[in-house]
Parts: C-alpha cells; structure tokens; sequence
C-alpha cells in the first residue's frame, strides 16, 4: 500500500550517520538544507524565521572537531515551531505586534535540541495564536501544503510538517493540544509523535506578551499541551522524543503480531469523511492479513462524547488562559477542579483499557487536508461526505489521545481522495502513558506492514 512521498532526502538520523562517517561535513549538510529552502520554499511558505547565517557558522565551527558520541543529532539541520523562543530571534505567536520582540534566551527544549547537535535554521510558521488546522497569520503569510497547493498543511504545527514533508529539513518539534503535531501530520504524509503530557518541556514556549513581563516565569507547563516531533520515518521520531524528555522512558519490545490491537472508526457525533474511511479500513484489512489481532468494539472504550465535552471546556480554559468565555461565564475554581477529577476518572479508564488492549488505532482527523479558507476551521464548516459539519467536531479524534495524556504516532498508511484532490492519510497508534517509544515502535512495524 503506497503513500505520496514528496522526498528521498535523507533523515534526521542517516544525516547525523554521513557526517559522522565523514561522507558529508556539517556545513555541507546545513547548505544543503537551505539550498532547499531556497528552491521549495517560495510556492510553501512554511519557514517563517530564517536564521541561516548563524546555522552556518556553528556548522563550520562543529566541522572544527570530531562528533561526540553523546551527541545523536550531531550536524543535523533542523527547524522548530515559531512559538519556541530562540535566542535572538523573534517569537510572535502569529501577532504583528510581537514581530520585534526578540527572545532573550533558548526555550529549554531548544537548549536540549542543541545539546544533542542539531542545528535549528529557522522557525515554521503557524495559525494566529495557535487555534487552527491551518498555517497563516499577518505576519509571516500563508502555508501551503506541499502535496497540493490549494489546501491546508494542518496547523498549529503546519509549517513544522510542511518543511519536512517537502524535504526543506528531516525534522522539526511542534506542540499539540488540539491534533497540532498530529493533524499535520496526517494532512502532509510525515510521521508525528504526540507525547505523553510533561513528557517534553514546554518552558520558553509562552505567549510573547506573558513572556515579555518583567519577573515573568513559567513555573510548569499548562494543562494539556505538549511538544512533540515531526520527522520522515519512526526511528527519527524515537530520537527526537529522547532528546527531549525529562525522564528516561523503557521500551518494553513486543512483536506487532502478539498485540492485541483495538479499531476505532465511528465516534457519536463524529463523522469520518470516506477519503478517510477508506485509507483506514484498507490498512486494518492488510493487518488482519498480515495476522495482526484487531477489535473493531469494546466496552472498555470511555465514553467518547462525555470525555469530549470535559476536554472542550479545559481546553478553552486553557487556551483563554482562565479568561471569560464569549457569553461573559468564567470558570470557577470549582469548575476548574470538577474537570481535574473528570480527566483523572478518564485516566484510570484508559489504564484499565490498556490492561487488555496493547494499543488503539483511530483517524487522526475527520477530513484530509482542508482547502485554505479566511476562516479558522473551529469557527466555519468542513465538508464531511458531502454535508457542511461543526468545524469543531473534529476535536473529538485529536482529544481521544489528548484528554487523558496519552502518547499517540501517526504514520502515513495511503492516500485518498477529498474534495477532488489526492491526499496523504495517516493514523493514530495510541498507548499507554510514557510508552511513547512502544508507541512509535508499533507505527513503525505497522508502517512495514502497510508499504513492504
């Protein structure tokens, strides 16, 4: 089962393996990345913030001295989300009036990123204030997708995965609370890793008017959202995901074909277009075929659209930062602590799913990738097998995974047709908590199924 590759360029790991075997050096492998850009990025639009002379010295000077062992990324070109603070560069959350406030120091993630040995060239674009599945704002334009350049590349990570889909970088870090890393990924053909919530640090990544306070620190990450990467294959994904964790996660190997898998494909309240059903029944067919056990129903599965509702209203909490809703109601302390015990009672039933089940398969989304509009999805329709839906219904896929923390892979599985346009596919592998690298693994062995 083939999926739309828009690249043959090397990965984040291959590239880190040529330069420690000397058959490229580091600066010829960052001038090659912005050669790219160079060449793709006119018609994409997906880097916002260049930073390519700085890429370029700290290149030479890495040349200087042999690769450390500690250091898996050594050499390896990279971008990050526009909303991660990068020293001397700005970081404007899609608002104009942030556009000169430069950030005084590296997100912490970054400083990981660095630390490792990658090289961040620049900065992805994104949706104003991180609220869409699409990539545009007044500041840096307009993402298109690199597949198709009438529709969207997903947002808020949408410049993220349209840099690497296109081949500009082999991987990019985003941030996902509302399918932001996975949507994307889905929309553009590239392989996304939503992590287990405060698996990655988030610290540095603040909305430019609460970071520019004098005294203003981020005491712990918010509710919900997480950093995750973007890349072209698992094992890139598994690399990202470790360089970035706080904790050192196990992996508990297990071959594909003695878990016991389980299928979700129709949600109340949720409907899957058929570009998407059909992508996703033909890679549970092949599956099955290949041996692989999958429920397609079980009782364990929490209630879908009353985890929904408890997810909508913390993230608009969150998202709002605590301000009042539009019909002027804000959330009380009470309120605020009725969603903290819905989450943890959901927790403890998605555990208790895991008892049986080794791994959850979903759509990451209900559409493929959209058509640009003016408008943000969540405030418009999208067309969903012929009828005009709730833009916001689609959260219900995004918050399966996102409500209860959970990590969740997507891989490219096919492609189908939308709206009259060929476009890539993916699916959710959702597991456990902090069995992220399980996670990626199972999309990878899924993925060798589904493309050998």
């Amino acid at each position: 089962m083939a999926y739309p590759q828009l690249t043959d360029k090397a990965g984040a790991l291959a590239t880190a393996l040529a330069i420690r075997t000397r058959k490229i050096s580091v600066a010829e492998a960052v001038d090659a990345a912005i050669v790219r850009v160079g060449k793709f990025d006119s018609a994409i639009d997906a880097l916002a913030v260049p930073d390519f002379e700085r890429a370029y010295e700290t290149a030479k000077a890495m040349d200087k001295g042999a690769p450390p062992l500690d250091q898996p990324l050594f050499g390896v070109p990279m971008t990050i989300k526009e909303s991660f603070d990068v020293a001397g560069l700005p970081t404007t959350f899609g608002h104009p009036e942030f556009r000169n406030q430069i950030a005084p120091k590296d997100a912490l993630l970054v400083k990981r990123l660095k630390a490792a040995g990658a090289i961040i060239i620049g900065k992805t674009n994104v949706p104003v204030d991180l609220t869409d599945w699409q990539s545009f704002n007044p500041v840096y334009g307009r993402t298109a997708n690199p597949h198709n350049a009438e529709r969207s590349p997903g947002g808020s990570s949408g410049g993220s995965a349209a840099a690497v889909a296109s081949g500009m970088v082999p991987c990019d870090y985003g941030t996902d609370i509302g399918g932001s890393v996975r949507v994307p990924a889905h929309f553009c053909g590239v392989w996304g890793h939503k992590t287990t919530w405060g698996l990655v640090p988030k610290h540095g990544h603040d909305f430019p008017g609460m970071s520019r306070r004098e005294g203003f620190i981020a005491a712990a990450d918010g509710p919900l959202s997480i950093a995750g990467p973007l890349a072209r294959n698992a094992p890139d994904l598994a690399v990202l995901v470790e360089v970035g964790a706080e904790v050192p996660l196990r992996r508990r190997p297990k071959p594909i074909k003695d878990c016991r898998l389980l299928a979700i494909t129709s949600l109340p309240g949720a409907p899957v277009d058929a570009s998407v059903l059909g992508p996703t029944e033909a890679a549970l067919e092949a599956l099955a075929r290949a041996g692989v056990r999958i429920d397609r129903a079980s009782d364990l599965l929490p209630d879908q659209p009353q985890q929904n509702r408890s997810y909508i209203k913390m993230m608009n909490i969150v998202m709002s930062n605590g301000a009042p809703a539009p019909d002027g109601k804000r959330a009380t302390a009470t309120d605020w602590f009725a969603l903290l015990n819905a989450q943890a009672a959901n927790a403890a039933q998605w555990e208790a799913l895991f008892q049986t089940y080794d791994f959850v398969l979903a759509p990451p989304a209900p559409v493929l990738a959209v058509p640009h509009s003016d408008k943000a999805v969540f405030r418009g329709t999208i067309s969903i097998n012929g009828a005009d839906e709730p833009g916001g219904s689609g959260l219900m896929w995004s918050g399966t995974a996102t409500f209860p923390g959970l990590p969740s892979t997507v891989l490219p599985i096919g492609s189908g047709n939308y709206l009259g346009a060929d476009l890539p596919c993916g699916m959710q592998v959702i597991g456990p908590r902090w069995r992220d690298l399980d996670c990626i693994a199972a999309a990878e062995a899924i993925g060798q199924i589904l493309h050998s």
